[in-house]
């Protein structure tokens, strides 16, 4: 049994009923504590009582009278073997009819295990059934494909693949916040609801309280001045311009949250909602931007090695064969920094017939970014300085007036994982920029006002979370490594 005191004050009672205080004693059968499976499986067969809950993937029955299921919570890929004697009062009404997807609770003995493949197994003392499933359910010990599952994407993270994902995924959530904190970075919640355009692309989704039946109008045009926030406004691009504001106050933040792109694209590169992660650095030009950008990448594919290797030799087996040979090509090789004129010659001589022919003053498309890292470098490429038409207004003007200082981090199988800059924080420049893109000068006056009072040099980048897990588990689909994937057409679940 255990005591528990609990100290109760006067508030707690009616009053004259006690004195100023006093010790409840409370005397209780103990309950051993929920384990998860990951724990367990680590543990020596010591014999004690556990207790866990998970979902059965699989039930076999033998002769003698024994029923052995293997149960699974998620923690882990492994499951851990319950060994179900005939005598538990249960055996015949429920445990022999359990079936693949079934929840239960389980409390047994931690014991060695006779079986091949695993240190430990349960023997059950008491096995309840939470939930029941039957032959319907979609997830069957055989191969099921990734469209498949997308369409089932409420069942998918049962399975060994989605499972695996989804801890890396919050692994590295995780270790994006830690990256930063140890550097001193301020994580900052920039607003998702937006009335700039980040990008300049127009590519954006609108935001309206507005009954699209029934849109008020002024002089034939939409009468803005009715609608919620009295202005259009949209689902933000990028969290970098109001985070450029924190920046200029506290030196270094960072954003990571969700943004969101109106394409119409199918690729299996493209979301239409997807999370990014985007650094902000005051006194910092683009050179120390890339060093921090080719830090954070090699940080994040190291922490992933040390802390998931159950899930990179799955990966590695199953997904994509050397995957983690690659991540460690990434950490151990130093970055090429190359100009983007450069880059265009090195495409242009190449003997490759590329889809999309390489033109100075056009952006690289993934074909041409994969050939330089995979094929003529073979290590993570940093194209820098790109004509200033392809890129976006705030980015630094170099002497020539025709290039900024942008970049673009490119890595093996995947291309494109970070784009970044050294910002503009000249106040004329800034506004003749603005001027000669015909943007409205009203919307991003207090962008202005960081350039006229007090203005430093600074530098950002951003990363798209998806990519990166796309690069660390040998996926090919970005909509198989995000929850629920938002893009043309598809908005369920």
């Amino acid at each position: 049994t255990i005591r528990i005191a609990l100290r109760i004050t006067s508030r707690d009672v009616p009053r004259g009923l006690c004195p100023r205080w006093f010790y409840l004693i409370f005397e209780g059968e103990r309950k051993p504590m929920k384990n998860k499976i990951k724990n367990l499986l680590k543990e020596k067969p010591s014999g004690r009582e556990v207790e866990l809950h998970g979902w059965v993937r699989t039930r076999r029955d033998s002769k003698a009278g024994f029923s052995f299921i293997e149960v699974n919570d998620g923690s882990c890929l492994k499951s851990i073997q319950i060994v179900a004697d005939s005598n538990l009062p249960n055996f015949k009404d429920e445990i022999l009819k359990l079936t693949t997807g079934c929840s239960v609770r389980v409390i047994g003995k931690l014991v060695e295990s006779r079986g091949k493949g695993q240190d430990v197994e349960v023997q059950a003392k008491e096995i309840e059934v939470f939930g029941w499933s039957d032959q319907s359910y979609p997830l069957q010990k055989k191969h099921h494909s990734f469209e498949f599952l997308r369409e089932i994407a409420h069942m998918r993270p049962r399975s060994n693949t989605f499972g695996a994902i989804a801890r890396v995924r919050n692994g590295l959530s995780y270790a994006v916040h830690k990256f930063f904190q140890e550097r001193g970075f301020l994580y900052v919640h920039t607003p998702i609801i937006t009335a700039s355009d980040c990008e300049g692309a127009g590519e954006m989704f609108r935001v309206t309280s507005f009954d699209l039946d029934n849109i008020p109008k002024k002089e034939s045009k939409v009468d803005y001045k009715q609608d919620f926030f009295e202005t259009p406004v949209f689902l933000t691009v990028s969290g970098q311009l109001e985070g450029e504001i924190y920046a200029s106050a506290l030196g270094d933040i960072y954003t990571f949250g969700p943004t969101f792109r109106a394409e119409n694209s199918n690729t299996p590169r493209h979301l239409a909602e997807f999370w990014m992660i985007e650094p902000e650095m005051a006194f910092c030009d683009l050179t120390q931007d890339i060093n921090t950008a080719a830090e954070f990448i090699k940080y994040l594919l190291q922490y992933t090695l040390d802390n998931f290797p159950e899930e990179m030799e799955f990966f590695d087996k199953f997904i994509e064969k050397g995957t983690s040979d690659i991540l460690k090509h990434v950490i151990e090789k130093d970055f090429k920094v190359m100009e983007y004129t450069e880059a265009i010659d090195i495409l242009k001589k190449a003997e490759v017939s590329f889809e999309y022919p390489p033109e100075w003053g056009k952006h690289l498309q993934a074909e041409h970014e994969r050939y330089l890292t995979e094929e003529v470098f073979k290590c993570p490429v940093a194209v820098i300085n790109f004509p200033k038409v392809i890129k976006p207004f705030y980015m630094y003007l170099n002497d020539d007036d025709k290039t900024v200082r942008g970049m673009d981090i490119l890595i093996p199988r995947i291309g494109e994982i970070i784009g970044g800059s050294q910002r503009e924080h000249r106040l004329d420049l800034i506004l003749k920029r603005i001027k000669e893109l015909k943007m409205n000068p009203e919307n991003y006056q207090w962008f202005v006002d960081l350039r006229k009072y007090g203005t430093v040099p600074h530098s950002g980048f951003g990363l798209g979370f998806e990519r990166l897990i796309l690069f660390v588990t040998g996926m090919k689909n970005i909509r198989d490594v995000i929850p629920f994937p938002r893009t043309p057409g598809n908005a369920e679940f």
